[in-house]
């Protein structure tokens, strides 16, 4: 879906850094919702003047000046040069430039499947159990997080080679508060409770759902983040990770159990605005707008953090619009509050000084705490101070992931590129359309045992 252009890192990235180049966003000491004594702590132990670190990552424009400003702090503190680079293809780069002897010090990937063919390939370093012990016990649900931050090396061994850092929650539904007190709705905390409010915005003569998955040549892709957040509603975390393994089919109960779950929302005519049929056919951008319109066509939109983008302009979110955690099942109590998202992973492919400080850095809530001021970062770390957020949807965003007691990455990313975004997409058209979940099952599945 992307045209590569196979060019060197540095012609295409901007090289942006030099110790002590610019100036800190939050002055240190000045404002007590951030943790400076963990700055302090930190720049009093690592002294790096003279040496030099290179990142590359995929965080480009108004992102790239967000990291750059949380690496001030780094450079800030040890004295060391930092170089943060990026590019458009940015996956193909770190592959071209680890096979040719010439790696950053530090890669940032958001593509776990990508990482652990790097570090099949001997081409990251062991962050060690010193790590894999700080994230179990400093990450909410921190068992998910070693296990995603996980992979076999060379030597066919598993060791953490990742440091999850800046992630993404899928887990939501949207809605407009005002809607609600007018209809005298009350968010659900259940997926009981949930289905029950479904059935009685039915009773009330109105619509609850807005669904679209249309996406041009990625049409489906939206209905495959419902069913895996069912997937883990409705079966264990250990279920889940075999399915996205192909340790078990589409054909096993569980996951037509899944799709079937789908279907209880997506394939009754009156609970989706234009009926079933127009699930498919409309495009995922368009598909939240019925939930602003005079009267509603709609009460509720399941959707990742990303899509007040499509809402009307100068919608505020907190206000005009909001979202509520997508709630587990009551009557599943050992399943707890999972939670799916996607995010970024930090590793070592250089091992230096220089790295092994910043992975450390990354462990200090000041790290977190000065994106988390800014925009486009949530994050597990239980130390890091909730009221650093700037503002309340992402601090209410936080806490689902602080409240989480299991996180799992988006499943169809960590498929193969075949299934995940192309049986899978194409699977759940057909489904909408009418066929049963165990033929969609079975023509998935067919399609992943055809897969080299």
């Amino acid at each position: 879906m992307r045209a590569f252009l196979l060019t060197t890192a540095a012609a295409t990235a901007l090289l942006i850094g030099g110790a002590n180049a610019a100036e800190l966003k939050f002055k240190p000491g000045e404002d007590s919702k951030f943790n400076w004594a963990s700055f302090d702590q930190f720049k009093s132990a690592n002294d790096l003047k003279g040496q030099t670190l290179t990142i590359f990552g995929p965080w480009r424009g108004e992102d790239q000046a967000l990291v750059e400003s949380v690496l001030d702090y780094f450079r800030e503190a040890t004295g060391a040069e930092v170089k943060y680079s990026s590019s458009e293809n940015y996956e193909q780069q770190i592959v071209i430039d680890t096979q040719a002897g010439s790696p950053p010090d530090i890669a940032v990937l958001p593509q776990p499947g990508l990482i652990a063919d790097l570090a099949a390939k001997g081409h990251l370093v062991p962050l060690g159990d010193e790590t894999k012990s700080w994230l179990l016990e400093n990450y909410a649900a921190g068992q998910s997080w070693v296990d995603l931050s996980t992979y076999k090396g060379k030597d066919g061994a598993a060791a953490l080679y990742a440091f999850p850092y800046k992630i993404d929650v899928k887990s939501l539904v949207w809605y407009v508060p005002e809607n609600f007190e007018d209809a005298g709705y009350e968010v659900p905390e259940t997926m009981e409770q949930l289905k029950a409010l479904t059935e009685q915005i039915v009773a009330d003569g109105e619509t609850p759902w807005c669904i679209g998955l249309g996406s041009g040549g990625a049409t489906g892709w939206p209905a495959t983040d419902w069913v895996e957040d069912l997937m883990l509603r409705t079966q264990t975390p250990e279920t889940y990770d075999k399915w996205v393994r192909n340790e078990i089919p589409f054909t096993d109960a569980a996951v037509v159990g899944a799709l079937d779950e789908f279907g209880w929302f997506a394939k009754n005519d009156k609970f989706v605005d234009g009926g079933a049929a127009a699930v498919a056919s409309t495009d995922f951008r368009d598909s939240p707008k019925g939930l602003f319109a005079s009267p509603p066509k709609c009460y509720l939109h399941h959707q990742a953090s990303f899509v007040p983008s499509f809402f009307p302009e100068g919608t505020v979110v907190g206000q005009d619009a909001d979202f509520f955690y997508m709630p587990a099942y009551e009557n599943k109590p050992d399943l707890g509050k999972p939670v799916l998202g996607a995010g970024t992973l930090v590793m070592i492919t250089k091992d230096t000084p220089a790295s092994r400080a910043f992975i450390e850095f990354l462990k200090t809530p000041i790290a977190h705490e000065v994106w988390m001021a800014q925009s486009s970062f949530l994050t597990p770390f239980k130390s890091a101070n909730p009221e650093a957020y700037a503002n309340a949807p992402m601090k209410k965003q936080g806490e689902i992931l602080l409240n989480s007691t299991t996180f799992r990455f988006d499943g169809s990313d960590l498929m193969p590129g075949k299934i995940g975004a192309g049986a899978f997409w194409t699977g759940m058209i057909d489904f909408t359309g009418g066929k049963p979940a165990a033929d969609v099952g079975a023509d998935i599945q067919k399609a992943w045992d055809s897969v080299k």
